[in-house]
């Protein structure tokens, strides 16, 4: 994961996800963003820089695979800019296998920062790449699902999909 410059060229396109239409964002052709719609902590539509699919052609299609059931683990350059905590928690996040889930908690533990889960709270919701950084796989103590930015049907979908419920999975196609 590198980080954003200021001076940075940014492109973005949209695509069709079955959990709606996906805002993928580059910054000097790396994905930097991935926003679904009415998400919170979306950035403005502008700052998104002029819409060009050529440089999400791997990113589309890993998504493809994701969703088609294909594919457990992303293998694609990101540029996250964020706080060196947040980019520490977006790295942990990486970790969490497909179809498990962690707590804060457990997040903040792996940090090395046990008093934390609050300000893991903070920067999962802040992850400028959900999916592809699952975000969606942190739950709370108690095993309920918690804030998602994407909204809690979103990850509550997510999450069934890569248990493999079945009933999730008939509604991807």
């Amino acid at each position: 994961m590198t980080t954003t410059s200021m001076t940075a060229t940014r492109r973005h396109t949209v695509v069709d996800s079955p959990y709606g239409a996906l805002t993928l964002v580059a910054t000097d052709g790396v994905l930097s963003g991935l926003y679904m719609t009415e998400q919170r902590h979306r950035p403005p539509e502008e700052s998104f820089g002029a819409a060009d699919p050529a440089p999400f052609g791997e990113t589309v299609r890993q998504l493809a695979a994701y969703f088609a059931g294909e594919l457990t683990e992303f293998d694609l350059p990101l540029d996250l800019a964020g706080t060196p905590f947040q980019r520490s928690v977006w790295a942990e996040l990486v970790r969490i296998p497909y179809g498990e889930t962690r707590s804060y908690g457990e997040l903040a533990e792996s940090l090395g920062k046990p008093g934390a889960s609050r300000a893991v709270g903070l920067a999962n919701g802040k992850n400028p790449v959900g999916i592809i950084v699952p975000c969606h796989r942190v739950i709370g103590a108690s095993g309920s699902l918690t804030g998602y930015g994407g909204g809690l049907d979103r990850k509550q979908r997510l999450l069934a999909f890569e248990q493999g419920d079945q009933d999730e999975v008939a509604t991807l196609f």
